[in-house]
């Protein structure tokens, strides 16, 4: 969530000059420990709530969250843009990040051994990633963990044989350009693959129509106050949600 609410922030500021933000990265997980420990004012997360239900624990404090969703994004999954591969199935996919896959080969691509990239633990989009994909199967343990989803992006673009997930915030000129239309791959250091027939376009996440699909959500402790209230609204308006369908799909 950071490009998008890097462009938030600023523009807020810009209309309201006495107010100043800090802020930082780290993870959805970190963030929302942080907001139960009272840290900070607003915490930004892509984590779905914990499901009671399904017998998910649900951590200290968890009650007093409030989370307004503000978009949704997708997790794109991307090669370096000399692998011929264009398209992946979700097993596919398990199968390459479990490892039962391990050459570019098997799939239609060049021969050569298979890299694969992660996220960190506390990652929103490692999460995401390891319940709709992998379900009870773990990662590779040969996985390069990347501390940031800018980190995946850059080591993809200098690595032809690897493979990764990524928010659609990061590669979203690849995917549409002005027009709104599928971009050429070609064009950029890194490709957006196909994932069971679609691409994480705007149009695909606000139709539900792709398998890697999160809710981007801002957290208080509690009902939000005064001075946090004004920022959601404004992310909430026509001008706020403007800004976040540059980068996701708006709420509304």
């Amino acid at each position: 969530m950071l490009p998008v609410l890097q462009q938030l922030a600023s523009e807020y500021s810009r209309q309201h000059p006495n107010v100043v933000f800090d802020l930082r990265g780290g993870g959805s997980t970190l963030a929302e420990e942080a907001v139960r420990a009272g840290q900070p004012l607003l915490a930004a997360s892509t984590r779905f709530p914990p499901d009671v239900e399904a017998g998910e624990l649900v951590p200290a404090g968890e009650e007093r969250l409030v989370r307004t969703p503000i978009g949704l994004d997708g997790l794109a999954v991307i090669v370096h843009a000399s692998n011929p591969v264009k398209a992946l199935s979700l097993v596919q996919l398990r199968d390459l990040y479990s490892g039962r896959v391990l050459n570019w080969q098997a799939l239609g691509g060049d021969a050569g051994d298979v890299v694969l990239v992660s996220r960190e633990d506390g990652s929103g989009a490692r999460f995401l990633f390891e319940e709709r994909v992998m379900g009870e199967e773990r990662v590779s343990l040969t996985a390069v963990v990347m501390p940031s989803s800018e980190a995946v992006v850059t080591y993809v673009s200098r690595n032809p044989a690897a493979v990764a997930y990524v928010s659609r915030s990061y590669v979203r000129e690849q995917l549409e350009d002005p027009a709104g239309q599928p971009g050429e791959p070609s064009l950029f250091a890194v490709k957006v693959l196909s994932l069971e027939g679609r691409l994480p376009t705007v149009e695909s996440l606000a139709k539900q129509q792709y398998a890697l699909i999160q809710p981007l959500y801002l957290i208080t402790a509690g009902p939000p106050a005064a001075r946090e209230r004004l920022f959601i609204d404004f992310v909430l308006s026509p001008a706020g949600q403007q800004i976040v369908a540059q980068y996701h799909a708006p709420i509304r």
